[in-house]
């Protein structure tokens, strides 16, 4: 859900128009969209984190979801508006995906929820038995992976110019203080 040069307004910064100094929106989305990379990687490998680290990650990583999605709330108004007019088909395919995720993201949290032994005893709640949770929530947990690696490839071009901007700006604050 990164901001997309043909929907961008002067108050919606994108990779193209964006400042090249300091923290910009760009900056705290690549950061927000690392932590939530991190944070799934870590939630998806519950056998070799344990179920309490898998439980308390992937909390975590539903709350970086939920930030993602308030800091891409105006590209997600802007597409829905216009979603019946006539949009580029990138755009189009990039608002089918990131829908496709928020329901699949919301089937594992959900899922897991259910079936939670941490974080749900935690908080005071009760968990339900059965074997149903846990195959929706592996189901939509191995359909997560596909999304994601789709959601990385679309956004890859706007990933390599993010890393190429802080490489570059890490060249030139070095050869300053050199």
């Amino acid at each position: 859900m990164h901001s997309n040069p043909n929907l961008s307004s002067s108050k919606n910064l994108s990779v193209a128009t964006a400042p090249r100094k300091g923290w910009n929106i760009n900056w705290i989305n690549f950061g927000v969209d690392i932590v939530i990379l991190l944070a799934f990687f870590v939630a998806y490998n519950a056998h070799l984190t344990g179920s309490s680290v898998h439980e308390w990650f992937s909390l975590a990583f539903g709350l970086m979801l939920l930030v993602h999605l308030l800091l891409h709330w105006r590209w997600v108004v802007s597409v829905t508006v216009k979603l019946l007019s006539k949009l580029p088909a990138m755009t189009r395919v990039g608002y089918v995906l990131n829908v496709l995720l928020l329901i699949d993201f919301g089937a594992i949290l959900y899922s897991g929820l259910k079936m939670s032994r941490e974080v749900v005893p935690a908080l005071g709640g009760s968990i339900s038995e059965g074997r149903t949770w846990h195959s929706l929530h592996e189901m939509t947990s191995t359909i997560a992976i596909l999304l994601v690696i789709v959601h990385i490839a679309l956004h890859w071009k706007w990933i390599v110019d993010m890393v190429r901007r802080r490489t570059m700006a890490d060249i030139r604050s070095s050869a300053v203080s050199n």
